[in-house]
């Protein structure tokens, strides 16, 4: 029997979904770097031939410590989903001689790299700088049209996002994302391989969308992901995901499978995603590709990364188009040559629609609720305001604690501050942004207040 060596470490798909997914294709010998959550921990044991936790991993043996881990095991594929460990994963994987992103995954990691890969070939995106200090910062903000945004090169889940709008605003953003990477990396949430990582910056000027000229219905964000695969260095895209429009100043709130483009959008965005991985030269991995649209047809990619969409956006793409794409893909890594779709799917080619909602402290406009209250999985299940043919559950391995403080939403943080993550079914897509605008407005009604707010000790 096969046997695959999955790295594990936060973010990506709820953990528990893909190693049960890697695990129906092969013997897999689970490796930690960050610790599993508890849902997880007492199934892990069954359901691998061994576990291995390393959550003090140091970052300059890291890639020797996952080759060593494989070669001991055996293995004949070495996975991760996760963004933190996408590097490093890569590098161990060429030394050992087995299928993996390839020496280019750095290029679909670090915000820099891929910028200027983007632009030596071309792909329309924001103009940028790449930035390490405040000074460079201050010489940037002179050089770029404002609004600007300044994001952490090696962030994910919009951490570090600061929005400048003007001269005055650059040494205080500056200075929040550098303290909310050092906060992230405290958390887990951060670059696994390259040290020094949190000092790397980028800063772009702030296109702006127009949804309602690429969406018939409302409510939804101006901007799309593609979701794909790169087979052997060729590029196969698999759908489209849509957005509800995202918190100040970028933080995800909702992503919605299929996103409901017509026939032709879908094409042209397919189509740019197309140029954006393939300038980065990668070889076998999951792609995750986001795109901005404008006003008139104008698009530009934001990012890609070699990996695939994170949260859920995964057992969304299996439940509407009954695609296993972690099972896919470890099988593409074993070389079994797996049916990957010919083309990008649509929502023509869907059995419904999914979507999840990133529970966040804010109402439908981005505004604080007007006082703290206390997660409760069971409330929000049993009261959401639902349409008809629409269901909801919880995902409790990436939310908090029942009687947990739901933290307040600190823009800057992103999507660090959640406090619990939501999957919906629903019959179209346009209902799963109905479902999910209701839930927001009803959530401070739904979740208990925290009877603790303004006690002192």
């Amino acid at each position: 029997m096969s046997k695959v060596l999955y790295v594990h470490a936060k973010g990506g798909p709820p953990v528990g979904y893909a190693l049960t997914r890697v695990a129906a294709r092969s013997a897999v010998h689970l490796l930690a770097l960050s610790e599993l959550p508890v849902t997880v921990a007492a199934d892990a044991g069954r359901m691998c031939a061994s576990v291995v936790t390393r959550a003090d991993a140091d970052r300059g043996d890291l890639v020797d410590l996952i080759a060593d881990r494989a070669r001991e095991v055996g293995a004949d594929a070495v996975v991760t989903f996760s963004e933190y460990a996408v590097v490093a994963v890569a590098e161990a994987a060429r030394r050992l001689g087995l299928k993996g992103a390839g020496a280019a995954a750095e290029l679909a990691r670090d915000k820099r790299l891929m910028r200027a890969a983007w632009e030596r070939h071309g792909v329309p995106q924001p103009r940028f700088r790449a930035v390490r200090t405040a000074a460079e910062l201050d010489a940037a903000a002179h050089e770029l049209s404002y609004p600007l945004l300044l994001k952490a090169a090696w962030s994910a889940g919009s951490t570090a996002h600061q929005i400048i709008t003007t001269p005055g605003d650059v040494r205080q953003a500056w200075q929040r994302s550098r303290a909310v990477m050092e906060q992230s990396a405290t958390l887990g949430f951060a670059e696994l391989h390259v040290a020094g990582a949190g000092e790397d910056f980028i800063v772009e000027e702030i296109v702006t969308g127009c949804a309602e000229q690429w969406f018939d219905g409302a409510g939804w964000g101006d901007y799309v992901s593609v979701e794909g695969v790169v087979v052997d260095g060729v590029f196969r895209p698999v759908c489209l995901s849509g957005r509800m429009p995202t918190v100040a100043p970028f933080t995800e709130r909702a992503g919605i499978t299929p996103a409901a483009l017509g026939a032709e959008a879908q094409e042209r965005v397919v189509a740019l995603a197309r140029g954006a991985v393939e300038a980065l030269g990668l070889e076998n991995c999951g792609t995750h590709t986001e795109i901005k649209l404008g006003a008139d047809g104008r698009m530009w990619v934001i990012e890609t990364a070699a990996r695939f969409g994170g949260a859920m956006t995964v057992p969304q793409i299996e439940e509407v188009f009954g695609l296993d794409l972690v099972g896919m893909f470890t099988d593409q890594l074993l070389d079994r040559a797996p049916a990957w779709p010919a083309r990008a799917l649509s929502p023509a080619d869907a059995e419904g629609a999914a979507g999840s909602l990133v529970v966040l402290a804010v109402d439908g406009d981005g505004e604080p609720w007007g006082r703290r209250h206390v997660w409760d999985a069971a409330a929000v299940v049993r009261s959401a305001p639902l349409g008809t043919g629409s269901t909801l559950s919880v995902v409790a391995e990436s939310s908090l604690p029942d009687g947990t403080t739901v933290p307040v939403y600190d823009p800057a943080a992103g999507a660090n501050t959640m406090a619990g993550l939501c999957l919906l079914s629903a019959e179209v897509p346009q209902a799963v942004v109905r479902d999910f605008t209701a839930l927001v407005d009803a959530l401070p009604h739904i979740l208990p207040a925290d009877a603790t707010e303004g006690v002192t000790a």
